[in-house]
């Protein structure tokens, strides 16, 4: 079960259930890949609702090795989810408001 008091959310990605989280190193991995000063250019970024299909491989493969997962971006990229794109934006949108609160999603 995913804890929701540490950010925890739990997805069917490639047929698997998986626990995802975003950690600080997680954080800061997702600050270099999109180029944010700190968290509230991130949360920003994140608010904006402009997101492109590498941001959200991004997000999900961050969230996956935050809960120690040893998957690469680029194997993230071809697993297969549930409602395909939109499946990829809900577990996106799902971890970031697990993280900062649904106004972030």
């Amino acid at each position: 079960m995913a804890n929701k008091y540490r950010g925890e959310i739990h997805a069917e990605i490639g047929g698997k259930i998986f626990t995802l989280v975003l950690t600080l190193g997680a954080l800061a991995e997702l600050e270099d890949a999109f180029g944010a000063e700190d968290l509230v250019a991130l949360t920003e970024r994140f608010s904006s609702g402009r997101l492109k299909a590498r941001d959200l491989t991004r997000i999900i493969g961050a969230g996956l090795r935050g809960a120690g997962e040893p998957i690469s971006d680029d194997e993230v990229a071809r697993l297969a989810v549930n409602d395909g794109a939109q499946g990829y934006v809900r577990i996106a949108a799902a971890l970031i408001a697990a993280t900062f609160g649904d106004e972030a999603a």
